[in-house]
């Protein structure tokens, strides 16, 4: 049942359980602590009596021990038992016993008025019981009394031996145990039924936000993003926080699915092109009755043309979707100038620009130099494509940073990027210039991918305003780790080089 309940009826539940136990070692302990200083100053009490009773024994200087007897007796029976609540009682060697209480020594088998034969026996037997038991402090059943606390012991008085005994009733510290009960029962049941009502409204507090983010969550799985976590002032800190990462995960989410809508649209829009390219050129060539050589080969190259560019724009979107998997790189160490000096040979040998490459710092980079050689491919033909040939500028410089990164920056000198734009120029299918024509622009995905390289790697790009205009974009990483300085030999003072 509980495994089942809400949270509401679990913080009730653990709630009562504590108190309960709470309330449970309290009694105990309560009960045991009263009960036993009840005891201890009953003990008190029949020691300070019998202490009493013998020093007043051995006061009576007596011949015989009929006369000490018979002191004993009124001095006894000065002091009644239901007046003082205090037992005494002698037994005087050859005497007899003495007591303060009627039957509290009485050896007659007799019944009472109102006592039967056996309660008189089950007296009777105590009696005797009370008269040969050990001496010192002891609990024993006295008649008509019940469970009482007694101490004896045996003086001597002028020749003559005494057993001398006080005690008292033990009912007073049962009716003090079971008042206490009644009292904690009362209260512990007070008790437990205010922490009842706090736990329900604490548990209906703390279970409110819960409850209405299982809504927003159940909205949410109906598929409306637009609910959000309404945060009360009075709201605690942890359910202040809960709010805001859960709406910030809505927030997150519903950025998701409107970039991925925004991507299918894009995607199919940018195979609809090539396919509708396609389609037309085979209506073109079926609607000639008898197309020629040169026609047919026409047609065959855009066609293929067309079938690269989808080809190259699936090969983009599948690199752009493995890349937030954990094996997309293959890091190893490799010469970072050598590294750089063949990719450039290679991105800028089919194309006439003014190139330059600046001083590449030795060292080695702890990268997948596959992707990196991909990520500075697309920043070089991103460059080559905004400039002009053949005095269009594009250059490449390569500049250590601290904490062991490195800096790729590509510039060029065409029309630049707007601020506006220099963010949004990595996202996926965008481009500054609209009117700009698919065929040159390519889809989209180049500076995307560049953004999905840096970042699987650690690594950050960005673009800025070049200086004296065109645009500059930077590629950072990090794993680089300089080349060491040779170390120059020292010349003794006043010494030479030895040859």
């Amino acid at each position: 049942m509980i495994r089942n309940s809400s949270l509401r009826w679990r913080l009730v539940a653990g709630f009562v359980a504590t108190m309960l136990v709470v309330l449970a070692v309290v009694f105990v302990l309560v009960y045991e602590q009263t009960g036993s200083q009840l005891r201890a100053r009953t003990d008190s009490d029949v020691r300070g009596d019998v202490t009493q009773l013998a020093e007043a024994a051995r006061t009576m200087r007596s011949g015989s021990a009929a006369q000490l007897a018979r002191r004993l007796s009124r001095y006894i029976r000065a002091q009644p038992y239901p007046s003082t609540s205090s037992l005494l009682f002698a037994i005087v060697d050859g005497r007899g016993a003495i007591s303060n209480h009627p039957e509290l020594l009485s050896l007659d088998d007799r019944p009472d008025q109102h006592e039967g034969a056996a309660e008189q026996a089950r007296e009777t037997a105590e009696s005797r019981a009370l008269r040969s038991g050990p001496t010192g402090q002891r609990t024993a059943v006295v008649p008509d009394l019940g469970r009482a606390r007694i101490d004896e012991r045996v003086v001597t008085v002028s020749g003559v031996r005494v057993r001398l005994g006080a005690g008292e009733s033990l009912e007073p510290v049962f009716r003090a145990e079971r008042a206490l009960a009644r009292t904690f029962l009362l209260a512990g049941g007070v008790g437990l039924a205010l922490v009842l009502a706090g736990a329900y409204l604490a548990g209906a507090l703390l279970s409110r936000p819960l409850r209405r983010m299982a809504h927003v969550a159940a909205q949410v799985d109906d598929g409306d993003l637009a609910p959000r976590m309404t945060i009360s002032p009075m709201a605690s800190r942890e359910i202040r926080v809960l709010a805001l990462s859960f709406n910030h995960m809505l927030d997150r989410l519903a950025s998701a699915f409107a970039h991925e809508r925004a991507f299918v649209a894009d995607a199919s829009h940018e195979l609809r092109t090539p396919l509708t390219v396609i389609a037309g050129q085979f209506e073109v060539l079926a609607a000639q009755p008898d197309p020629s050589r040169d026609e047919i080969r026409r047609t065959e190259r855009l066609i293929r043309a067309e079938i690269s560019r989808i080809a190259r724009l699936i090969d983009d979107m599948l690199l752009l979707t493995r890349s937030e998997h954990a094996d997309f790189l293959r890091r190893s160490r490799f010469e970072l100038e050598r590294f750089v000096t063949d990719l450039w040979m290679t991105s800028t040998s089919a194309a006439e620009r003014r190139f330059e490459l600046g001083p590449v710092p030795g060292g080695q980079l702890d990268a997948d130099p596959d992707r990196v050689a991909q990520a500075l491919r697309n920043l070089i033909e991103n460059a080559i494509v905004h400039t002009a040939a053949p005095d269009g500028f594009v250059g490449l410089t390569v500049e250590p940073l601290p904490g062991g990164r490195v800096r790729l920056t590509v510039e060029d000198d065409g029309p630049g990027i707007p601020e506006p734009e220099r963010e949004r120029v990595f996202e996926r299918f965008h481009r500054t210039d609209q009117a700009r024509d698919r065929v040159s622009g390519g889809a989209g995905l180049g500076l995307s991918i560049v953004r999905a390289i840096a970042q699987a790697h650690g690594g950050r790009v960005r673009a800025r305003e070049r200086h004296g205009g065109g645009a500059r974009l930077e590629f950072e990483l990090p794993g680089y780790r300089p080349a060491p300085r040779p170390h120059s030999a020292r010349v003794p003072s006043g010494g030479t080089v030895p040859s």
